[in-house]
Protein backbone atom coordinates (compact mmCIF):
# COMPACT_ATOMS: atom_id res chain seq x y z
CA UNK A 1 0.00 0.00 0.00
CA UNK A 2 2.77 2.78 0.92
CA UNK A 3 4.20 1.11 -2.21
CA UNK A 4 1.14 2.33 -4.55
CA UNK A 5 1.43 5.71 -2.78
CA UNK A 6 4.74 6.28 -3.57
CA UNK A 7 4.64 5.75 -6.94
CA UNK A 8 1.13 7.89 -7.29
CA UNK A 9 3.42 10.74 -5.38
CA UNK A 10 5.88 10.03 -8.03
CA UNK A 11 3.74 10.77 -10.88
CA UNK A 12 2.49 14.04 -9.41
CA UNK A 13 5.32 15.01 -9.27
CA UNK A 14 6.54 14.36 -12.78
CA UNK A 15 3.24 15.58 -14.05
CA UNK A 16 3.83 18.76 -12.32
CA UNK A 17 7.15 19.01 -13.25
CA UNK A 18 6.21 18.27 -17.10
CA UNK A 19 3.47 21.11 -16.88
CA UNK A 20 6.24 23.45 -15.16
CA UNK A 21 8.54 22.78 -17.54
CA UNK A 22 5.69 23.39 -20.65
CA UNK A 23 4.92 26.39 -18.86
CA UNK A 24 8.46 27.38 -18.67
CA UNK A 25 8.66 26.54 -22.67
CA UNK A 26 5.81 28.91 -23.07
CA UNK A 27 7.30 31.84 -21.51
CA UNK A 28 10.78 31.32 -23.89
CA UNK A 29 8.78 31.30 -26.70
CA UNK A 30 6.85 34.20 -25.90
CA UNK A 31 10.31 35.97 -24.53
CA UNK A 32 11.91 35.67 -27.94
CA UNK A 33 9.11 36.46 -30.22
CA UNK A 34 8.64 40.13 -28.27
CA UNK A 35 12.62 40.09 -28.50
CA UNK A 36 12.35 39.61 -32.48
CA UNK A 37 9.52 42.32 -32.95
CA UNK A 38 11.06 44.23 -30.85
CA UNK A 39 14.11 43.44 -33.25
CA UNK A 40 12.08 43.98 -36.09
CA UNK A 41 10.57 47.18 -34.95
CA UNK A 42 14.42 48.55 -34.11
CA UNK A 43 15.69 47.20 -37.60
CA UNK A 44 12.56 48.73 -39.41
CA UNK A 45 12.93 52.26 -37.37
CA UNK A 46 16.70 52.10 -37.77
CA UNK A 47 16.23 51.55 -41.92
CA UNK A 48 13.20 54.22 -41.61
CA UNK A 49 15.76 56.66 -40.41
CA UNK A 50 18.61 55.94 -42.02
CA UNK A 51 16.59 56.79 -45.71
CA UNK A 52 14.68 59.58 -44.08
CA UNK A 53 18.66 60.85 -43.22
CA UNK A 54 19.70 60.36 -46.65
CA UNK A 55 16.42 62.15 -47.83
CA UNK A 56 16.99 65.23 -45.36
CA UNK A 57 20.97 64.56 -46.27
CA UNK A 58 19.92 65.11 -50.16
CA UNK A 59 17.53 67.85 -49.93
CA UNK A 60 20.34 69.75 -47.93
CA UNK A 61 22.68 68.97 -49.91
CA UNK A 62 20.47 70.21 -53.25
CA UNK A 63 19.89 73.28 -51.21
CA UNK A 64 22.33 74.36 -50.13
CA UNK A 65 24.06 73.50 -53.86
CA UNK A 66 20.80 76.04 -55.32
CA UNK A 67 21.83 78.89 -52.87
CA UNK A 68 25.33 78.37 -53.89
CA UNK A 69 24.42 78.86 -57.29
CA UNK A 70 22.25 81.65 -56.22
CA UNK A 71 25.45 83.46 -54.29
CA UNK A 72 27.26 82.81 -57.80
CA UNK A 73 24.42 84.31 -60.18
CA UNK A 74 23.88 87.13 -57.76
CA UNK A 75 28.14 87.97 -57.09
CA UNK A 76 28.51 87.96 -61.30
CA UNK A 77 25.68 90.41 -61.68
CA UNK A 78 26.84 92.67 -58.80
CA UNK A 79 30.54 92.47 -60.58
CA UNK A 80 28.71 93.21 -63.85
CA UNK A 81 27.26 95.84 -62.67
CA UNK A 82 30.30 97.21 -61.18
CA UNK A 83 32.51 97.10 -64.77
CA UNK A 84 29.59 98.84 -66.27
CA UNK A 85 29.31 101.75 -63.74
CA UNK A 86 33.02 102.26 -64.05
CA UNK A 87 32.96 102.17 -67.88
CA UNK A 88 30.41 104.44 -67.60
CA UNK A 89 32.20 106.60 -64.80
CA UNK A 90 35.21 106.61 -67.29
CA UNK A 91 33.15 107.95 -70.19
CA UNK A 92 31.90 110.84 -67.74
CA UNK A 93 34.93 111.53 -66.76
CA UNK A 94 36.66 111.96 -70.30
CA UNK A 95 33.85 113.92 -71.84
CA UNK A 96 33.83 115.99 -68.51
CA UNK A 97 37.32 117.02 -69.57
CA UNK A 98 36.59 117.18 -73.13
CA UNK A 99 33.94 119.34 -72.93
CA UNK A 100 35.65 121.51 -69.51
CA UNK A 101 38.84 121.68 -72.58
CA UNK A 102 36.55 123.16 -75.18
CA UNK A 103 34.76 125.68 -72.87
CA UNK A 104 38.16 126.34 -71.73
CA UNK A 105 39.41 127.19 -75.76
CA UNK A 106 35.99 128.60 -76.27
CA UNK A 107 36.34 131.13 -73.64
CA UNK A 108 40.29 132.01 -74.83
CA UNK A 109 39.17 132.74 -78.37
CA UNK A 110 36.75 134.43 -77.03
CA UNK A 111 39.16 136.80 -74.89
CA UNK A 112 41.67 137.03 -77.95
CA UNK A 113 39.04 138.32 -80.21
CA UNK A 114 38.53 141.01 -77.86
CA UNK A 115 42.15 142.00 -77.44
CA UNK A 116 43.16 141.68 -81.22
CA UNK A 117 41.85 144.96 -81.41
CA UNK A 118 43.83 146.34 -79.12
CA UNK A 119 46.93 144.80 -80.68
CA UNK A 120 45.68 146.36 -84.09
CA UNK A 121 46.36 149.39 -82.06
CA UNK A 122 49.56 149.46 -80.83
CA UNK A 123 50.72 148.33 -84.33
CA UNK A 124 49.48 150.94 -85.84
CA UNK A 125 50.41 153.90 -83.56
CA UNK A 126 54.03 152.16 -83.38
CA UNK A 127 54.17 152.48 -87.24
CA UNK A 128 53.21 156.01 -87.22
CA UNK A 129 56.66 156.29 -85.29
CA UNK A 130 59.70 157.68 -87.14
CA UNK A 131 63.44 156.67 -86.60
CA UNK A 132 64.09 159.39 -84.40
CA UNK A 133 60.99 159.42 -82.41
CA UNK A 134 61.89 155.43 -81.18
CA UNK A 135 64.86 157.10 -79.35
CA UNK A 136 62.03 158.51 -76.87
CA UNK A 137 61.29 156.95 -73.71
CA UNK A 138 57.89 157.17 -74.31
CA UNK A 139 57.91 155.19 -77.36
CA UNK A 140 60.17 152.37 -76.41
CA UNK A 141 57.77 151.72 -73.31
CA UNK A 142 54.83 151.72 -75.84
CA UNK A 143 57.26 149.06 -77.55
CA UNK A 144 58.05 147.26 -74.80
CA UNK A 145 54.61 146.98 -73.79
CA UNK A 146 53.69 145.79 -77.17
CA UNK A 147 56.24 143.18 -76.75
CA UNK A 148 55.18 141.53 -73.83
CA UNK A 149 51.44 141.58 -74.51
CA UNK A 150 52.05 139.75 -77.82
CA UNK A 151 54.83 137.14 -75.76
CA UNK A 152 52.08 136.86 -73.42
CA UNK A 153 49.64 135.62 -76.32
CA UNK A 154 51.85 133.41 -78.14
CA UNK A 155 52.79 131.61 -75.25
CA UNK A 156 48.71 130.64 -74.28
CA UNK A 157 48.37 129.38 -77.67
CA UNK A 158 48.33 132.09 -80.19
CA UNK A 159 50.58 132.93 -83.32
CA UNK A 160 50.19 134.80 -86.81
CA UNK A 161 48.81 133.18 -90.31
CA UNK A 162 51.42 133.25 -92.94
CA UNK A 163 49.88 135.41 -95.53
CA UNK A 164 52.69 137.30 -98.08
CA UNK A 165 53.98 135.20 -100.69
CA UNK A 166 51.63 132.29 -99.70
CA UNK A 167 49.20 130.80 -102.08
CA UNK A 168 45.88 131.99 -101.41
CA UNK A 169 43.71 129.85 -98.94
CA UNK A 170 40.20 130.69 -98.22
CA UNK A 171 40.86 128.20 -94.49
CA UNK A 172 43.21 130.88 -93.43
CA UNK A 173 42.91 133.59 -96.10
CA UNK A 174 40.35 136.72 -96.71
CA UNK A 175 40.43 138.08 -100.53
CA UNK A 176 39.85 141.35 -100.57
CA UNK A 177 41.29 142.31 -103.25
CA UNK A 178 42.71 141.40 -106.63
CA UNK A 179 46.04 142.23 -108.77
CA UNK A 180 48.36 141.42 -111.78
CA UNK A 181 51.69 140.76 -111.20
CA UNK A 182 53.72 138.34 -113.54
CA UNK A 183 55.99 137.85 -111.50
CA UNK A 184 54.31 136.53 -108.47
CA UNK A 185 52.51 134.30 -110.40
CA UNK A 186 48.76 133.18 -109.89
CA UNK A 187 46.69 132.61 -106.90
CA UNK A 188 49.52 134.24 -104.93
CA UNK A 189 49.15 136.61 -101.87
CA UNK A 190 50.72 140.28 -103.03
CA UNK A 191 49.86 142.16 -99.80
CA UNK A 192 48.37 142.21 -95.98
CA UNK A 193 46.00 144.65 -94.70
CA UNK A 194 45.50 142.90 -91.57
CA UNK A 195 47.19 140.40 -89.75
CA UNK A 196 45.49 136.94 -89.16
CA UNK A 197 45.81 134.75 -86.46
CA UNK A 198 44.94 131.30 -84.70
CA UNK A 199 44.49 129.86 -81.26
CA UNK A 200 45.97 126.91 -81.19
CA UNK A 201 44.44 124.87 -84.38
CA UNK A 202 41.41 127.23 -84.39
CA UNK A 203 41.51 130.11 -86.75
CA UNK A 204 40.68 133.35 -84.87
CA UNK A 205 40.39 135.66 -87.27
CA UNK A 206 41.38 135.34 -91.39
CA UNK A 207 43.95 137.80 -92.58
CA UNK A 208 42.39 140.50 -94.84
CA UNK A 209 45.05 139.98 -98.39
CA UNK A 210 45.69 141.14 -101.91
CA UNK A 211 45.37 138.22 -104.14
CA UNK A 212 47.31 137.92 -107.76
CA UNK A 213 44.94 136.75 -110.60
Amino acid sequence: MEDKDNTMNELNQDSVAGENELEKDNIDSEVIDDTMEDSDDEILEEVEETSEGEVKKSFFKKDKKEKKDKKDLKIEELNDRLIRTMAEFDNFRKRSEKEKSQMFEIGARDIIEKVLPVIDNFERGLGTITEEEKENAFAQGIEKIYKQLVTSLTEAGLKTIDAVGQEFNPNFHNAVMHAEDPELGENIVAEEFQKGYMYKDTVVRHSMVKVVN
